[in-house]
């Protein structure tokens, strides 16, 4: 007998255990172990799937939030280029209406310069009349008391004088 080997028996009922261990083993914990590990297997399986969807979904509304933003850049230039194209026809308006009121007021002070350019010329030739008359029953010595006499004399004079102007201004 060799002292480091064991007594045959023992081998035997060695193989005995290790068999009914090894049968237990593989009958129950193998089963229960990949059933574990085929279940993480497909979690880590899903989870990738779940997250190449995520990310994939992830992309789609990155890109359309991309395009959200490109669609409100165009918006909002067209939206300026139209304040800008409204505000360039009211400075045109308001200076046509400027214009015109200007044109309005001109026109209203040559009206009043005329009507008091042609009072001044009333009160001129009726002063120039009475002036006229005066000096005339001066040089005469009577009175020129007569008023159709007067009013004919006045327009007589006043056309002459009229005349005599009008020949020194074409003269100039």
């Amino acid at each position: 007998m060799n002292p480091l080997l064991p007594a045959t028996y023992d081998i035997v009922w060695s193989i005995v255990c290790i068999a009914i261990i090894g049968f237990l083993f593989y009958k129950y914990v193998v089963p229960r172990l990949t059933k574990v590990l085929d279940e993480r297997s497909d979690k880590i399986e899903g989870g990738i799937a779940r997250a190449e969807q995520a990310q994939e979904e992830a992309q789609q509304t990155l890109q359309q939030y991309q395009q959200q933003l490109a669609d409100a850049r165009l918006e909002a230039a067209r939206i300026r280029e139209e304040a800008r194209t409204q505000g360039q026809q009211i400075l045109a308006q308001l200076r046509t209406e400027a214009q015109a009121e200007s044109d309005r007021i001109v026109a209203a002070g040559h009206a009043q310069l005329e009507a008091q350019r042609q009072q001044i010329l009333t009160e001129l030739r009726s002063e120039v009349g009475r002036t006229a008359v005066d000096l005339a029953e001066k040089i005469i010595g009577q009175s020129v008391s007569d008023e159709a006499k007067q009013a004919a004399s006045i327009e007589r004079f006043l056309t002459e004088l009229d005349e005599s102007d009008a020949g020194i201004g074409v003269g100039r």
